[in-house]
């Protein structure tokens, strides 16, 4: 998950009996917890001379401690909560990238949550102890409003927004200022023809103006860049990560390309590349004050695929509770049941005791080269009647 690996000389190994990883009870989430603090504590270190970031940083750091005790007890009740919700909140967006997950995993779009709904959720969240909610789309600053009342009544949860930026003005950077917890990450693809080709004329120039509006408002916000064969030289150069600092980025999260769209599978990284990028994330890391990040990342450090709770889960506009956003299937949803007992889905519980099986793989997405076999897994529940 992080360039910033917490290193074990343990071995990792497990079979598939128990309610999830019995193998090492503990181990692979002492692991995870473990990891994000340490990325906490780099942002520490990379806003040290600003005060209003620094004060917030370490409210954060204190935030996490308490949360990850909070899983641990969980945890030993049959509860698996995972350190990290994903939240698409809308379907709507205001692009058509190429290879756009939501677009060709949903093309029908259920109603979605309420504000109140969305409400209801994180203060769940907060309570069982989840660290980070990241909240996506469609493109989630649609509902800006939400956004910043979740930000404002929730100020010890960390909202990393991933956006491509170009609904960002004046106005709504300087509402985002107010909001220290609120991590604007907006999608690029590397220069402005690979950002251009991608998702639309003009869209990379849109997002170096918020850059400087997120910058002049005193946020902590980054960039996130989906690596593929063809880009892949570019965003791993010294030079575009000296660019993306220059724009103020404190924050770089590098997601390997996943073939969902038809005819997209030249873009999946080589298997040279694939290997050598956990090491160039981690020399970056190293070497520039920035925190890196890579999605799926080293998860053998993990034990394997960290989805479906282990992790992480992925809750829909509709409010599906979703092992991954690449893998759109659901026995429950969180608007008919709470949270707590939606974890305990038998579809997340199947997925989790057999994790071995989800190995990294060609795409950067075990779960989506094994969609089938999970598919195979729904039965129905309360969010999925017959």
């Amino acid at each position: 998950m992080s360039s910033q690996q917490i290193q074990y000389s343990t071995p990792v190994t497990g079979s598939a009996s128990g309610h999830d990883p019995d193998w090492l009870p503990g181990f692979y989430t002492h692991i995870l917890s473990q990891s994000i603090t340490a990325n906490i504590r780099k942002v520490v270190s990379i806003v040290g001379a600003d005060p209003s970031l620094l004060l917030t940083a370490t409210r954060l750091l204190s935030a996490q401690k308490k949360a990850a005790r909070k899983r641990e007890m969980l945890a030993a009740e049959g509860v698996q909560v995972p350190a990290v919700v994903m939240l698409s909140l809308t379907h709507q967006c205001n692009l058509a990238c190429h290879g756009c997950y939501m677009r060709s995993l949903h093309p029908v779009m259920e109603p979605e949550m309420s504000s109140d709904e969305i409400r209801n959720l994180i203060s769940q969240c907060v309570d069982l102890g989840v660290s980070f909610l990241v909240l996506a789309g469609g493109e989630p600053l649609v509902r800006k409003d939400d956004i910043l009342m979740l930000a404002r009544e929730f100020p010890l949860m960390t909202f990393a927004i991933y956006t491509n930026g170009l609904l960002i003005d004046d106005t709504l950077a300087t509402k985002i200022g107010k909001y220290k917890n609120i991590v604007p990450i907006l999608s690029i693809e590397g220069d402005r023809e690979a950002t251009d080709s991608r998702r639309a004329d003009g869209v990379y120039e849109a997002a170096i103006r918020s850059f400087s509006l997120l910058r002049q408002n005193g946020n902590f916000f980054g960039c996130s860049v989906t690596v593929s064969s063809k880009n892949f030289t570019e965003v791993t150069s010294d030079r575009f990560v000296e660019d993306m600092i220059s724009c103020g980025c404190r924050l770089i999260t590098y997601v390997e390309y996943v073939p969902i769209g038809e005819g997209t599978s030249d873009l999946v990284l080589s298997q040279d590349q694939h290997n050598s990028l956990n090491n160039i994330l981690s020399r970056f890391s190293d070497q520039y004050p920035v925190l890196v990040i890579g999605f799926p990342g080293d998860e053998e450090a993990f034990g394997g695929c960290l989805s479906a709770g282990r992790g992480f889960v992925h809750i829909s506009p509709s409010g599906d509770l979703e092992p991954c956003p690449a893998a759109p299937i659901s026995d429950v949803n969180v608007t008919k049941i709470p949270l707590r007992e939606a974890l305990k889905s038998d579809l997340l519980a199947k997925i989790r005791v057999n994790h071995h099986m989800l190995s990294e793989s060609g795409g950067g997405c075990a779960l989506w080269a094994n969609r089938v076999w999970a598919q195979s897994l729904l039965v129905p529940g309360p969010g999925n009647p017959e």
